[in-house]
C-alpha cells in the first residue's frame, strides 16, 4: 500500500488515510506466524494461511461457534507465534494458542472467532499463553520452533521455555 508516495508495509484498518502518530490505525502482521498442532501432537508445522483462516485444517471447513454442531471434530491448536528482535538476535517473542475442532468429513468445525482475533493480538502483544495444551501438544510445538531456527529459540525467554518443558 502507498500512501502520500511512501510504501506502508502494514495492514492499515482504519481507511487509506493518513493518521496522526507513527502506526495509527494499522496492524503489522510481517512479525507473526502460525504453527498449526494437529493429531494429538504428532503433527506440528507452520502454516501462513491461518492468517486469514485458510490453513490446511480449516479448508473446506463450515465454522461454528457452537461446539455440539462437530460431536466427531478432533482437536487442532493455532498457535501465533511473534518474533521480535533485541541485542541477542531474533526470538520467540510471543506464542498464543487457540483451540478449535475440525471433522473434515463431515466438513464442520467449530472455533471461536474472538478468540483467535485476541490470542494473535496478545502474541503480537509478546504474551505467551498456552493454556489447555497437553504436554504432548507443547513438545511437538517446542520441536517446531526448534526446528525452525535454534537460534531463535535459544534467544527467547525464560518463560516461553518453561511454558513448554
Amino acid at each position: 500500500m502507498e500512501i502520500g508516495g511512501k510504501k506502508i508495509n502494514a495492514l492499515n484498518v482504519v481507511s487509506n488515510k493518513e493518521h496522526k502518530g507513527f502506526g495509527a490505525g494499522s496492524i503489522d502482521l510481517n512479525n507473526v506466524s502460525a504453527v498449526i498442532i494437529d493429531k494429538d501432537g504428532e503433527e506440528a508445522y507452520i502454516d501462513l494461511g491461518a492468517l486469514h483462516a485458510k490453513s490446511k485444517v480449516e479448508k473446506g471447513i463450515k465454522f461454528s461457534a457452537n461446539k455440539d454442531d462437530v460431536p466427531n471434530g478432533r482437536r487442532c491448536w493455532i498457535v501465533w507465534i511473534a518474533v521480535d528482535k533485541r541485542e541477542e538476535g531474533m526470538y520467540y517473542a510471543g506464542a498464543t494458542a487457540c483451540e478449535m475442532l475440525v471433522d473434515p468429513e463431515a466438513r464442520r468445525g467449530w472455533k471461536i472467532l474472538a478468540d483467535h482475533v485476541n490470542k494473535m493480538d496478545y502474541a503480537m502483544k509478546r504474551r505467551i499463553i498456552l493454556d489447555g495444551m497437553s504436554d504432548g501438544e507443547k513438545a511437538a510445538l517446542k520441536r517446531c520452533l526448534i526446528e525452525y531456527n535454534e537460534g531463535m529459540w535459544h534467544a527467547s525467554t525464560d518463560e516461553l521455555k518453561e511454558k513448554l518443558g
